[in-house]
């Protein structure tokens, strides 16, 4: 309800399609159209057919389209409530060789997150280590100990299995930063970084190199072929290696599609929703009728309440493919 209401101040405040021309814009137009044609000379003239409109170059003075995407892709810039803009460094301004380290948006929530998860993952070892044997510190232990428990005991061992307790940090971690980054898109005049493919599939990659190189590391180097050339042992030998050579691109293609399949899902969920929202608010707007005001408002709280489980599914989502990831690395056929 509360993005709900800080969407429509942010429409508001927008330009909306077929706004009035101001009057004295409106008394200097007539005086302009008369003067151009006798400022207008044979080489310049344009021929016009019949039925046809004046060549459009552009908008119209004072008609300006009502752009939504703004308020979901980076940018330099941040809006805040009465008008306010927070102007991040110019683009190039932080340049670390080749890279561009220019801090925008995305990047500005990406490190509060990061900042909420260090605040909850070691505020909550800290309450554990107050707390007396077989009793807790309070609620918020209570709470932060309940999550890590079910990412640990539902996510991360049913699907790694023995030896899973080491990848639990890791998945955590990843949780809670995904779902503070899901989280802040939807309080007001917040963004969502993983809305920008460039968050989610660097996320992706960063799992991608645990679990392969992960896997590596725990199993060896002949039983990680194994997950590319997979031979069966009941097979003659020579019969075996040729479906494992046979088999090996198609192995070797579901690896790569996975970190794609995590930066699609992530990025496609978190923008999707936050388009339909505005979409379905801007229709106010669209026909200037306050008889469909109360369509849209419900429309848009009851969307609000669904984005917000999406946020947490969509971390979960995640969580639960890299510990399956992991496990079909470790646990290869």
């Amino acid at each position: 309800m509360i993005a709900t209401a800080a969407v429509l101040l942010a429409l508001i405040g927008a330009p909306a399609q077929g706004a009035p021309v101001p009057h004295a814009l409106a008394q200097a137009a007539p005086a302009a159209e008369a003067q151009a044609p006798a400022q207008e000379t044979p080489e310049h003239a344009v021929t016009r057919e019949p039925g046809l409109d004046a060549p459009h170059e552009g908008p119209v003075a004072g008609e300006e389209k009502l752009d939504f995407l703004h308020h979901i892709q980076d940018s330099h810039e941040w809006e805040l409530p009465g008008g306010k803009i927070v102007h991040f460094p110019a683009k190039g301004s932080w340049m670390v060789g080749p890279l561009d380290m220019t801090p925008t948006k995305h990047v500005f929530f990406m490190a509060l997150a990061g900042f909420l998860t260090i605040l909850t993952l070691v505020g909550g070892g800290v309450l554990a280590t107050r707390a007396e044997r077989g009793r807790t510190a309070g609620k918020r232990h209570n709470m932060i100990e309940a999550m890590v428990l079910f990412i640990r005991g539902e996510v991360v061992m049913p699907n790694i299995g023995h030896g899973g307790e080491k990848y639990v940090p890791f998945i955590a971690t990843l949780f809670f930063f995904i779902l503070f980054c899901n989280l802040l898109g939807l309080i007001p005049y917040g963004s969502t970084a993983t809305a920008s493919i460039s968050v989610t599939a660097a996320l992706a990659v960063m799992t991608a190199i645990v679990v392969e190189i992960g896997g590596l590391i725990s199993v060896g180097p002949r039983q990680y072929l194994g997950t590319i050339f997979f031979v069966p042992k009941d097979m003659h030998p020579a019969a075996g290696w040729a479906m494992g050579i046979a088999l090996a691109p198609i192995e070797l293609a579901g690896k790569i599609a996975r970190p794609f399949a995590l930066t699609i899902r992530l990025m496609a969920n978190m923008t999707a929703g936050h388009i339909v929202l505005l979409a379905i608010i801007s229709l106010i707007f669209v026909f200037k009728s306050y008889a469909l005001v109360a369509f849209p408002v419900l429309m848009g709280v009851a969307l609000t309440f669904l984005e917000l489980f999406v946020a947490v599914l969509q971390a979960f989502i995640f969580a639960m493919l890299t510990s399956v990831f992991i496990g079909l690395v470790r646990h290869a056929h």
